[in-house]
């Protein structure tokens, strides 16, 4: 890696930091970069998973006050995505890289699809399907996310936001928070498996962690300051981008 190289993803880990922490789909800035290094997929992939881990948590920190009070909560769905993430990087072992390909631009579309109609069907499904905390529904929904999270982490924040905002009675911040603590989850398992069965970039992975864990406090400050309205439209319009980038590329 040259030290342009270097420089290039240090400031892919400090935007992906930021934007992981304050809307998701970070990777989708730090996944390119990587490539653009030279690294074969796999490694990127790997290596980035390892990387983003301390953002995510400086990101959960830097929400300790939406998470306040949400122990019982968080427990549970953290269980529920530390075993979905084993299983997806698992899949990212085994599985052709190709399997996934058409899957995911299938699930982000439709995360952002729920994003978008969240209060609507927040409102509709009150008193039905949402629970102070998201019951079973939440529980199986953020495990099967976390497969995807722990196989290839772009928009496994945005997933996350969608489900825990449809089944999940809270404001957008307390859900965003969660949410961060979720990412941190699922990339600190997957991280552990790919320590015994992957190849580690480590010089990629140690710059894409300095980055990241500088960038994530200034997402969450920036994210903090939205209401929720713009908030929702900054994560679809991300997303969106993310999307895109996904489908022509």
């Amino acid at each position: 890696m040259t030290l342009w190289e270097a420089v290039a993803v240090l400031l892919a880990g400090f935007a992906g930091g930021a934007l992981n922490t304050a809307v998701g789909s970070g990777t989708l800035v730090t996944f390119p970069v990587l490539l653009a290094t030279g690294l074969p997929p796999v490694t990127a992939t790997v290596s980035n998973a390892l990387g983003l881990i301390p953002g995510s948590v400086s990101g959960a920190y830097a929400y300790r006050r939406e998470l306040a009070g949400q122990r019982r909560l968080l427990l549970p769905l953290c269980a529920c995505a530390a075993a979905g993430g084993l299983v997806g990087a698992g899949l990212l072992m085994v599985l052709p890289p190709g399997v996934f390909a058409t899957v995911v631009p299938v699930l982000v579309g439709l995360a952002l699809l729920l994003i978008a109609v969240q209060p609507l069907l927040t409102r509709a499904l009150r008193g039905r399907l949402t629970r102070p905390g998201g019951g079973l529904p939440l529980r199986i929904g953020l495990g099967l996310a976390s497969v995807y999270g722990g196989y290839f982490s772009a928009g496994q924040g945005i997933l996350y936001v969608a489900l825990s905002g449809a089944l999940l009675d809270a404001p957008l911040q307390r859900i965003n928070a969660l949410k961060n603590v979720l990412v941190a989850q699922v990339n600190a398992v997957a991280a552990g498996f790919f320590l015994i069965a992957a190849d580690i970039d480590w010089p990629a992975a140690l710059l894409i962690a300095a980055g990241a864990t500088a960038g994530a406090p200034f997402g969450a400050r920036a994210a903090q300051r939205l209401r929720p309205v713009a908030l929702r439209v900054l994560i679809l319009t991300v997303g969106t981008a993310g999307l895109l980038h996904m489908t022509l590329s």
